[in-house]
């Protein structure tokens, strides 16, 4: 009989859905369709002319640039949290607060709105051009109607429309590249910009990368939004460029400057196939409007769950088959409105404003997690900080580079918002970092952080210590660094009635090396006659203020002189919605070499989220391994606990060089079989047993650490 058994962590593919949407269909398809759209028939041919084939590269590079950040950043924040529907709205509202969101969802809906608008006008226009005496509002209408009914039917058939679309688009591409033309002379590497200027042509060309959230507004309705959309957005992003690097590099090779320049058909003529492109456009046209069409519905259908948007009851509300149908109408009927309006030109720039300041605060949300350093921001897609910042500066940037003037609108419109958004109270039922965030301010933001409470998400390691003796608390703090670093914080104390000075120099002196790590430390002496009622006192008053700390650190000695202090703290520290850990140091061997954490579990204890936030913290400040191991005496349950063993790591996204260890037999012998490790973290019953807790650290071996929940502490979140 095997003593334990070993497996390494794996990841568990999430069940799917009824009816749910996977990575090509619900991502890349509309993503792919949206961002080609008519600008590539119609306008690519017109930079190359202007910018020559090295200028052309520049803007086509240039303008993904902000696209490939973007879609890195929503990448990266979709592994991290689950996003609910709405895509863009549903992360920055899950970050920055409802608000923020509702702010920026509001406009983004619009956005999304009057584009499908613009798509339906561009395909009457690409109509017109095969039957010029058919009239334009007509035109228009009957295709509003149409996609109507596509979307109303249900999103399935919409996406089954597009496949067909794709299949037309990449046959007007490979129309353009069989081109029966002879190679141009002496074409140009850089143009003369004889029509516009360089920031001109590439405010012309930078609604041809946007389109890249399309997918993502369909999050409510994926298999698994947390890998679809990562896949899906950066495959479509990577394909779209390869598609408009050859095109601008035909219609170099192929077409003159002055052809380019003067005639926005001239890819169209020079094609093997010329209907097959003007069917091709209409169909661009169409496709991007259906994507909008479908889109912009369950945005507004994601701001009606949240009671974002007035008439909210209504706009929630889903069909059997979770179709927004009422969404769909109330986009249609807005459509409509547009329509009759006329030239939806001058509010083109403006659209894309919005859709920058989307792209932007998707990058900033991402970048202010990575700023805080938070433990609950672990996404399983990495990107390094420069990434999120330079697409969060680049929207900005841009925004003003296209027009300064419809920036300051757009900017104005969702502060408007923003404030009107704060005064109506709304509450969401999950958490974001705002606490967090504004409590990393320090001081000076100390009142604002207070408005906004703690969450689960934004929790670190703040550590209340009271200090008995400060000269032998020396190699604890060693530990202590390491469960808290980098964003983590100390609020030390000890309690003396004699020379307070002398008291005071040995605890700044102890807690001097922590303090040069830019840990943010805090320290006071108390003076009493008991310790324990000094101690008492501290946890109370504390408790009033904005940076308290969260978890109260303990050590257990050799004798058992002073249990009575350590039950009395445990006890009063559980009033105040304090975690609680318990250090017992091997008196030889320390913290070892500093790599392996064993992490005990048992599958029915709720009591696990703290322990499993401090082996995460170790093993990151190590660089080491996880042990995550439980103990059965019957083997028929061996099974069972690696399932729950791979269900805890799959949800709370523990490395995978994880180890799943399931040991039987007894619990004190299991103890000796599982493997040396530098630390053993086990959790902490409600009516401890100290003298155990001193025999397993000789036992094992090992220092050990007991750790209590406080109940506002999730490693899941």
């Amino acid at each position: 009989m095997k003593a334990f058994y070993r497996r390494k962590g794996s990841r568990s593919s999430p069940s799917g859905g009824v009816r749910k949407f996977g990575t090509f269909g619900g991502v890349f398809t509309p993503d792919v369709l949206t961002i080609l759209g008519v600008i590539m028939y119609l306008r690519l041919g017109w930079v190359v002319g202007n910018a020559g084939i090295l200028g052309a590269l520049a803007i086509i590079f240039l303008s993904k640039s902000i696209s490939i950040c973007t879609g890195l950043s929503m990448s990266s924040i979709t592994t991290n949290i689950k996003i609910g529907a709405g895509g863009a709205y549903s992360i920055i509202s899950k970050s920055l607060g409802l608000e923020a969101g509702g702010s920026i969802g509001i406009p983004f809906y619009i956005s999304l709105m009057l584009s499908a608008a613009l798509y339906i006008v561009g395909f009457t226009q690409g109509w017109l051009w095969i039957f010029p005496d058919h009239p334009p509002i007509v035109v228009s209408f009957i295709t509003l109607g149409i996609l109507l009914v596509i979307s109303y039917i249900s999103a399935h058939f919409a996406i089954r429309i597009q496949y067909l679309i794709m299949g037309i688009i990449a046959l007007s591409v490979l129309s353009f590249l069989l081109t029966p033309n002879d190679p141009v002379e002496n074409n140009q590497l850089i143009g003369t910009f004889e029509n516009a200027g360089f920031w001109e042509v590439f405010a012309v060309f930078f609604p041809a990368v946007t389109g890249i959230m399309a997918g993502a507004n369909m999050s409510g309705d994926l298999r698994d939004p947390r890998r679809a959309i990562p896949l899906g957005t950066l495959t479509a992003i990577g394909t779209t460029l390869l598609v408009y690097i050859i095109l601008a590099l035909f219609a170099w090779r192929y077409i003159s400057p002055g052809e380019l320049r003067d005639n926005q058909m001239a890819l169209t003529d020079n094609a093997l196939v010329r209907p097959i492109v003007i069917i091709g456009i209409l169909a661009a046209t169409f496709s991007s409007a259906l994507a909008s069409m479908v889109g912009a519905p369950r945005v507004l259908q994601a701001l009606a769950e949240q009671k974002t948007v007035p008439a909210h009851r209504f706009f929630s509300r889903r069909t059997r088959n979770h179709e927004p149908r009422n969404a769909i109408v109330f986009t249609a009927a807005c459509l409509a409105v547009a329509l009759l309006a006329g030239d939806l030109n001058a509010l083109a720039t403006l659209i894309t404003m919005f859709f920058l300041i989307t792209y932007g605060m998707t990058n900033l949300v991402v970048f202010i997690q990575q700023s805080m350093k938070i433990i609950s921001f672990r996404p399983t897609f990495k990107i390094p900080p420069f990434i999120s910042f330079t697409g969060a500066a680049g929207s900005i940037i841009i925004m003003f580079l296209i027009n300064p003037v419809f920036s300051i609108v757009a900017i104005t419109t969702i502060v408007v918002l923003y404030i009107w958004l704060g005064r109506r109270g709304l509450k969401a039922d999950w958490g974001d970092i705002r606490g967090g965030m504004f409590l990393v301010l320090a001081e000076r933001a100390s009142k604002l952080a207070a408005r906004f409470p703690r969450h689960q998400i934004s929790w670190k390691p703040d550590l209340l210590l009271p200090v008995d003796d400060p000269k032998v608390w020396t190699g604890s703090l060693v530990f202590i660094r390491n469960i808290i670093y980098p964003s983590g914080s100390i609020f030390a104390f000890t309690v003396t009635d004699k020379n307070t000075t002398e008291t005071e120099k040995a605890l700044n002196e102890l807690l001097e090396p922590i303090q040069n790590q830019n840990i943010l430390v805090n320290s006071t002496i108390i003076e009493d006659n008991t310790f324990l009622h000094g101690a008492k006192l501290v946890i109370q008053t504390l408790n009033a203020g904005a940076l308290r700390p969260n978890t109260l650190f303990l050590t257990i000695g050799k004798s058992d002189g002073k249990d009575y202090i350590i039950k009395e703290l445990l006890n009063h520290s559980g009033k105040f919605n304090m975690g609680t850990i318990i250090l017992r140091k091997h008196q030889d061997l320390g913290f070892g070499r500093q790599k392996n954490v064993n992490l005990w579990l048992r599958d029915k204890s709720p009591n696990w989220h703290l322990a499993m936030l401090i082996a995460l913290q170790l093993i990151q400040n190590w660089d080491g391994r996880l042990h995550l191991i439980t103990s059965t005496t019957n083997e028929s349950d061996i099974g069972r606990l690696y399932r729950f063993l791979e269900n805890i790591s799959d949800q709370a996204r523990l490395p995978s060089l994880t180890e799943f260890l399931v040991l039987t037999g007894d619990f004190e012998d299991n103890l000796i079989k599982a493997p040396r490790s530098d630390i053993n973290i086990f959790g902490m019953p409600e009516d401890p047993d100290f003298n155990f807790m001193r025999e397993s650290a000789e036992r094992i071996k090992s220092s050990c650490i007991y750790v209590k929940d406080s109940g506002t502490e999730s490693a899941l979140i």
